[in-house]
């Protein structure tokens, strides 16, 4: 049996408990870790921290659930370490993508990263990098529940929105950057895979030709 990916979960463990202490340390705290737009490049930092910061109790906790049911579909589909290089490389990009929509002035929590992950895993299993049975199949409905959920955001018009509910203002843009960054990223991997054995191959071609070289050599 294929052991589950250590590394794709570990990162959920990061996530998880480092939005937990994040919580726990409070306003003051980490108020210096939130990314803002207007001073995205003087605090690179807050790349990576912002997502670790929510901003009530129910912002957490739908985070955390969200992360779980990421980790548990880590567990059943198992995901290489070359994916979870992948959702890392993405996490400060689709932070830093935000300044594309002059509306956002910050943006916090991990949802960006959930929609990373699930794409990435969406990728992976469309192009059965991961082997299970009907990988295909599974890949394309993860892709197509976030393409209709984005559909239904339509972000690129409404990148901010008030949520009555928890009483705070959703960063839709966040959900487009974390599948756009999951998608390039992932198909980028294929690419430079591609890339990597095609020079291989020339490697052994030029050695195989260096070595017949000789003999024929002697022939004549």
């Amino acid at each position: 049996m294929k052991r589950p990916a250590r590394s794709w979960l570990l990162l959920c463990a990061l996530h998880a408990v480092g939005s937990m202490l994040v919580w726990w340390a409070g306003p003051k705290v980490y108020e210096p870790w939130v990314w803002r737009a207007d001073h995205a490049w003087a605090t690179p930092w807050t790349w990576w921290t912002s997502a670790w910061v929510h901003l009530n109790t129910a912002h957490l906790i739908g985070n955390q659930i969200g992360m779980g049911m990421l980790a548990a579909l880590a567990w059943v589909v198992r995901p290489s370490w070359r994916t979870t290089v992948v959702w890392w490389l993405s996490w400060p990009l689709l932070q830093i993508s935000l300044l594309v929509w002059p509306q956002i002035g910050y943006a916090v929590g991990l949802t960006g990263l959930l929609h990373a992950g699930a794409a990435i895993l969406g990728v992976d299993l469309l192009l059965r990098r991961i082997r299970i049975p009907k990988a295909r199949r599974w890949g394309a409905l993860l892709l197509l529940a976030l393409l209709v959920k984005l559909l239904i955001e339509h972000a690129w018009h409404q990148p901010v929105v008030w949520d009555s509910a928890d009483e705070m203002a959703v960063v839709q843009a966040l959900h487009l950057s974390g599948v756009f960054w999951g998608v390039v990223l992932s198909l980028s991997r294929g690419l430079a895979g591609s890339h990597q054995i095609y020079w291989r191959w020339s490697m052994r071609q030029r050695s195989t030709t260096g070595a017949i070289a000789p003999k024929s050599d002697r022939l004549m």
